[in-house]
């Protein structure tokens, strides 16, 4: 899934999962379970976080490789989150193929009033929205009855600065999957829209082009 802060790549993964019989991979996720869970690779990865330094690729490939190596990934997953460079997506090709890059278009206005409304629950990290996709109960998750808050990143002052180093930093490994002929395109150009329209979109998509 290939997109900016805010177009949805987090909850339309989720859905997809369900509907495909796939996992949904997000590499921030593994990271925070190696860390939680005080394991050697999770030392190594706060130790790098603790120096204010990036954790390398080659570690994050290696948390990847573990997990797609289980038995539930032997149909195929859903990666949200990674690759974000081309030197990840070189890495990403030592360990896996890919089969198509999801590239969901969104305007910036509609990613703004998105992420303004965007809650996230604490403990098993699911997205809700104040005004589009509220919880049952207001503040708890529907899944883990975990608290909901707004991420520190979703304050409007920072949203643009974010969305502009995105494009600074992604566009390259756009147009590098583009010249695989991997890049196919998910516009979404209103707020409102439920997720399980785009869902249906995409996996369309993917039928159409196992056909």
């Amino acid at each position: 899934m290939f997109g900016p802060p805010g177009s949805g790549k987090g909850t339309y993964a989720s859905r997809l999962s369900v509907k495909l019989g796939v996992p949904h991979i997000s590499t921030g996720d593994l990271v925070r379970e190696e860390i939680k869970n005080q394991t050697e690779m999770g030392k190594r990865i706060n130790d790098y976080s603790s120096r204010g330094l990036l954790v390398p690729d080659n570690v994050i490939c290696q948390l990847l490789q573990k997990r797609i190596s289980q038995p539930d990934c032997a149909r195929g997953f859903i990666l949200d989150g990674f690759p974000r460079t081309i030197p990840q997506a070189q890495e990403l090709e030592k360990i896996s193929t890919t089969d198509l890059v999801i590239n969901l278009r969104v305007p910036d206005t509609v990613i703004i009033e998105r992420l303004e409304s965007r809650l996230t629950c604490r403990s098993c990290g699911s997205i809700y929205n104040e005004r589009f996709l509220k919880p049952r109960i207001a503040g708890r998750c529907d899944k883990c009855d975990g608290q909901l808050y707004q991420r520190e990143d979703d304050h409007p002052n920072v949203i643009q600065q974010r969305l502009e180093l995105y494009r600074k930093q992604t566009q390259p490994l756009l147009e590098y999957y583009l010249r695989k002929n991997q890049v196919r395109n998910i516009s979404n150009n209103e707020t409102h829209v439920p997720p399980e329209k785009v869902v249906e979109e995409i996996i369309n998509m993917i039928q159409a082009e196992r056909n």
